[in-house]
């Protein structure tokens, strides 16, 4: 089971146990987060897309740390002016680990069809 989840601007595939490196979260180390945003959610055999989202959807995450990434170097070069500049910049980013995928059913009558289709079978 995957989902697509959009978090910080950003969109991710997860699954569950997954490590993800998102942009810097306000949440201490340790804290439970829930992302809202749940774009796709795929169990193997079904697909459920949202219109953007799907509302009855949710991952729970933990924060694991906080840390920044490698130095990126930004040389700036002006021909013929003798200028030169060289700058570095490391992106913080939060380190989490999805928890757990849920989704339930978004109305009762979804839920009874749900339930009559196990019945079925």
């Amino acid at each position: 089971m995957y989902a697509i989840i959009e978090a910080c601007g950003k969109q991710y595939k997860v699954s569950e146990g997954d490590l993800v490196f998102v942009e810097k979260l306000e949440a201490n180390e340790g804290e439970k987060v829930v992302f809202d945003k749940v774009l796709l959610i795929s169990d193997g055999e079904k697909v459920k897309v949202g219109t953007p989202t799907l509302k009855s959807a949710k991952v729970e995450a933990t924060v694991v740390e906080h840390g920044k990434a490698k130095k990126v170097l930004v040389y700036k070069y002006k021909a013929k002016k003798n200028e030169r500049k060289t700058q570095g910049h490391r992106q913080p980013y939060t380190k989490i680990k999805i928890e757990k995928i849920s989704q339930r059913a978004s109305s009762k009558k979804a839920a009874e069809t749900a339930e009559t289709a196990e019945a079925a079978e």
